[in-house]
């Protein structure tokens, strides 16, 4: 998959992959979730995106099947990858969202290719707009599975020359 370094207009190769206890980044670092009592819980899995020239974290996800549905718990970009106009590398939470989508179609239940989630206020909208998200009760949030593969298209099966 590529990211794009939006310092040198072009995209770089990134990966996502099970996080460990040393790849989780600090909130003393800017990050605003505690990403390493996150990755102690034995109900989640926590995953990272990295680049591939310098396994620098990028981004990270927190999932959790329960019932047999997949959830989101976290997910969260870089602390240099946020904000409209400075940021470093672009389509990380894309991504990371992507690859969620991309697990719950692992599931052998009848929420096979679905993802829940629940969304802060302010990030409703960006997440119906951007990533095909649809409302449910209050914040809750899902991804069906029309709209995932969307995401897995546009996200993960990027192609190097595509912006």
């Amino acid at each position: 998959m590529y990211i794009l370094d939006s310092q040198i207009d072009t995209l770089v190769e990134a990966e996502i992959e099970k996080g460990t206890l040393q790849d989780m980044p600090l909130k003393k670092d800017g990050w605003d979730f505690n990403w390493r009592a996150e990755i102690k819980d034995a109900d989640k899995e926590v995953f990272v995106l990295r680049l591939l020239s310098d396994n620098s974290v990028q981004g990270a996800l927190s999932l959790r099947k329960h019932q047999g549905m997949l959830t989101m718990d976290l997910v969260e970009i870089a602390p240099h990858n946020k904000g409209q106009t400075d940021k470093r590398y672009k389509y990380v939470a894309g991504c990371l969202i992507a690859y969620a989508c991309q697990e719950s179609f692992t599931l052998e239940s009848n929420y096979k290719g679905y993802l829940d989630f629940v969304s802060k206020t302010t990030l409703i909208g960006l997440y119906r707009d951007k990533y095909y998200a649809q409302s449910t009760i209050g914040q809750k949030m899902y991804i069906d599975p029309l709209g995932g593969r969307k995401l897995i298209e546009k996200y993960l099966n990027r192609k190097k020359d595509e912006k």
